[in-house]
């Protein structure tokens, strides 16, 4: 019932926020007149009309990127379409070729377009691919399940459609898959097998600095989660009759973390836009609206994420196995390895990332490298001012280094 009564509540409310829109389109021509006299009003009628959830992927809205002395035009094409995820690519009409990277969006219930400002920094010395995850409500149930192992399967299938010498970045969640992935490739002498691997702010090993993250899948048994997080789509959907962890769920959670930030603002967004400080609004309102738009994942993929990469830790012990065969991150000899870390990460903490390294123990040290970016939380580490002038250097040096 949990997916019912969030959708029956939506619909509830959905004429009020259209009442709020129409009201705000009716008074812009008459506050234009009075000199902006009605803009508290105005400023009401937006914070009610933005009172929502999406569950569409936004637009990554990057038309061109500054590569060299020049602007360059940037189009999206799907480079290949799975069930749960497409493979785009950001293509850059130029004469001179760039390193190959995947981008690794997590799976964890916001879209890939979350990394809007990775991959727009990325760009401007890489040809980009990203993984665009399908919203699980939207799948049909007649494509079959999609656990952690598909994940990994569909990450070795995107990195072979970019072909050899390519590289991976992972962000957050998937930097485990990433890592078996990768460790996979290597064992089998895949010719696909990436050059270099970044994995930023990922949950290698959540025994390191348990967070509040973490202590929440520590703090039940699987069986809990089941029965209170997992919901079924309901019959307006393509995945009808599915058994989902909610994005909404997933949504709610984080922003219990930091209530008081969200709050203030919402506070300082109204003060925007009463006061006319158009520009100021714009950068809030463009933050939840990417921050606000959720999907599904499937309970299979959510439950064994809970599983074998929290409570289990099982490739941090060694114990990970991918369609029957054990997982060595040893294997992995040739393929370079970038961590990174913020210094104020309260989702993946100190440590959790690094120990990558331990478990790349064939790697020769020249081939490993750790940054710590300090004074920034989880989302600094991939985007805003820190990432763009501090750790994307760190990135792009230790990719070209392995051309």
């Amino acid at each position: 019932m949990l997916y019912q009564m969030y959708q029956f509540q939506d619909d509830m409310i959905a004429p009020m926020r259209h009442a709020a829109r129409g009201a705000r389109l009716e008074q812009s021509a008459l506050g234009r007149m009075l000199n902006g006299s009605i803009r508290p009003f105005d400023a009401t009628m937006e914070m009610i009309s933005r009172f929502r959830l999406t569950h569409e992927r936004p637009d990554f809205c990057i038309r061109s990127v500054p590569v060299g002395n020049r602007e360059v035009a940037v189009r999206e094409e799907i480079a290949l379409d799975l069930p749960y995820g497409r493979l785009l690519h950001f293509a850059k009409d130029i004469d001179v070729a760039q390193p190959r990277v995947l981008i690794v969006a997590p799976l964890s219930g916001h879209f890939a377009t979350l990394l809007r400002g990775t991959v727009e920094v990325m760009l401007r010395d890489h040809d980009v691919y990203v993984t665009d995850w399908m919203n699980a409500r939207d799948v049909p149930t007649g494509a079959g399940p999609f656990g952690v192992e598909d994940y990994v399967a569909y990450l070795i299938r995107f990195l072979e459609v970019l072909g050899p010498d390519n590289n991976i970045l992972a962000v957050c969640q998937p930097c485990v898959q990433a890592l078996i992935a990768v460790a996979v490739m290597s064992r089998d002498d895949h010719p696909c097998t990436p050059r270099s691997m970044t994995l930023m702010a990922g949950p290698i090993d959540v025994r390191e600095s348990p967070t509040e993250v973490n202590d929440l899948a520590f703090a039940n048994e699987l069986a809990w989660f089941e029965r209170n997080v997992i919901a079924t789509v309901p019959n307006r959907f393509a995945g009808r009759g599915r058994r989902v962890y909610p994005g909404f769920v997933q949504l709610f959670s984080f922003m219990m973390m930091n209530m008081d930030r969200h709050r203030a603002q919402h506070r300082k967004l109204y003060r925007h836009l009463a006061r006319g400080e158009t520009a100021e609004a714009e950068r809030i309102m463009e933050f939840y609206d990417e921050y606000f738009a959720v999907l599904d994942l499937t309970e299979e993929f959510y439950l064994e994420t809970i599983e074998r990469i929290f409570q289990k830790a099982e490739l941090a012990k060694g114990e990970f196995t991918y369609r029957g065969a054990p997982v060595d991150p040893s294997a992995i000899r040739k393929t370079a390895l970038l961590t990174v870390e913020g210094g104020r990460d309260d989702i993946c903490a100190l440590g959790q990332t690094a120990a990558a390294h331990d478990l790349c123990s064939s790697l020769r040290p020249h081939l490993k490298r750790h940054h710590l970016q300090a004074n920034v939380g989880h989302y600094g580490v991939f985007n805003g001012t820190r990432w763009e002038r501090e750790i994307y250097p760190v990135v792009r040096n230790m990719i070209l280094a392995m051309e």
